[in-house]
């Protein structure tokens, strides 16, 4: 295996050449974290679509279920964002051999922060009748999440040795994992779900299970393959390090912002799905569909955001203002022409989207409407987490977190329940919400990075 390393400047300095080597930076390193961020959701919508044409039940079962233990994924995906921060702040500073010293404090905490999941995921059945949910959904989609649960502690291990080597610019392990665990992924959903070579038909469980299993091997795979880097040396990756959780201070620090930022974001939508289990099976299906549709070219705009993050955090850590603002800006512009032609897609094709995954007429009318205008929402829903990372890139962690309460919380919960119900809109009335939010948040973020960067 190689090294997976991009052609990146010896320090990790910030990118030379202007706009156009700034350009030339972010894109060189936002496609492997593209083809890294949607390969993990292009296994969620294999999910959907196995779990989907074995039946309607079941794939309530897996969105409600999926719903939540994404959010608690997106909260350790915030949690351990200072992985990434502090890695190419490091490096841009000129100090690699501290890398190493980020990289062993994020382990412990990211087994602290799998365990949290894992336990919280144990108890789904009483949470959903909690919210609300049929009792026969709720234990269904309560079983699911106990599956989840097992592969927490995985997940997060993957997260933070995937944020580490993004911090490098060596970002290519992670693609290269991701694309055999998508291969693996199909054939274990297809054999668990519906019952082969012997194996007990599990219907939703059994996609869950193959997730399980495969964050786990993503998490540890990727682990060694970083204590293995030719560049181990020079990064300090096998150099003691002292004094592992006082010394990672400023590391949680930026996580504990992000994590409940991301937490947050997450939340919202996970109550969105909880008012579409309201409306029925079929709105809780259709909403599933939505929203995994939103979710996979939403991965494009991670990557964006996670290079806008390095570049950002690169020249800041290297003073450079000018740059900063710059990656900033272009970040949020190359990203928005990108989900700018998915959308359109999305707008042409909506009836031969939704056959691809369900055959159920009755779902299929409910779902063609939300993905014609899931068009709509992408580049404001992408733009919004490009900008919030470049902020973060820049050490300013606790201001996006209350943009997002506010932007998702104070504005899409509350707007997307009165649509859906009081207006009568049911699954159209959340997407609208979902809408309205994305163009608050991205307005009030990107005007936030104005404000630190001006002058």
């Amino acid at each position: 295996m190689t090294t997976g390393a991009l052609p990146v400047e010896p320090a990790g300095a910030p990118a030379g050449g202007g706009l156009r080597g700034q350009l030339l930076a972010l894109v060189r390193l936002a496609l492997p974290v593209i083809v890294a961020r949607a390969g993990l959701m292009t296994m969620v919508t294999v999910d959907t679509l196995v779990v989907g044409q074995y039946g309607t039940q079941d794939l309530a079962y897996l969105g409600l279920a999926g719903a939540i233990q994404g959010a608690l994924m997106g909260a350790m995906v915030g949690l351990l964002l200072g992985t990434i921060v502090l890695t190419a702040q490091t490096v841009g500073a000129g100090r690699e051999e501290e890398a190493g010293a980020v990289f062993h404090r994020s382990l412990p905490y990211a087994v602290l922060v799998g365990i949290a999941g894992m336990v919280f995921c144990f108890f789904g059945e009483p949470l959903f009748r909690l919210l609300g949910q049929a009792p026969d959904l709720a234990a269904g989609a309560g079983g699911v999440m106990t599956v989840y649960g097992f592969g927490m502690v995985g997940g997060a291990l993957f997260i933070t040795a995937s944020f580490f080597l993004e911090g490098l610019k060596r970002p290519m392990a992670g693609v290269i994992a991701t694309i055999i665990a998508n291969i693996v992924n199909a054939f274990l959903d297809w054999v668990l779900v519906f019952g082969k070579f012997g194996f007990p038909e599990m219907g939703a469980e059994g996609s869950a299970w193959a997730t399980t299993i495969i964050r786990w091997a993503m998490g540890l795979g990727l682990i060694a393959y970083i204590w293995w880097l030719p560049e181990a040396e020079r990064f300090g990756i096998r150099r003691r390090t002292r004094k592992l959780w006082s010394s990672g201070r400023e590391q949680r620090r930026l996580g504990y912002a992000a994590g409940l930022s991301n937490g947050m974001e997450a939340g919202a939508f996970s109550a969105l799905t909880v008012f579409a289990g309201w409306l029925g099976p079929l709105a809780i299906g259709a909403y599933t569909i939505g929203l995994n549709l939103l979710a996979l070219p939403f991965m494009a705009a991670l990557g964006f955001a996670a290079a806008t993050a390095v570049q950002v955090g690169s020249a800041y850590g290297a003073g450079d203002r000018l740059a900063t603002a710059r990656a900033g800006w272009m970040g949020l512009a190359v990203n928005s022409v990108v989900l700018g032609l998915v959308g359109i897609g999305f707008w042409l094709f909506p009836v031969t989207i939704a056959h691809g995954f369900t055959q159920d007429p009755a779902l299929i009318a409910l779902t063609v409407p939300a993905v014609a205008f899931s068009a709509y929402i992408l580049v404001a829903d992408g733009g919004q987490v490009v900008m919030a990372q470049a902020l973060r890139g820049r050490s300013d962690a606790w201001v996006p977190t209350a943009l997002h309460f506010v932007s998702y919380f104070a504005v899409m919960m509350p707007v997307s329940y009165a649509l859906a119900f009081w207006a009568d809109r049911g699954v159209m009335g959340l997407f609208g919400g979902i809408f309205i939010a994305s163009l608050v948040s991205v307005s009030v973020l990107s005007a936030r990075f104005w404000w630190l960067n001006r002058g």
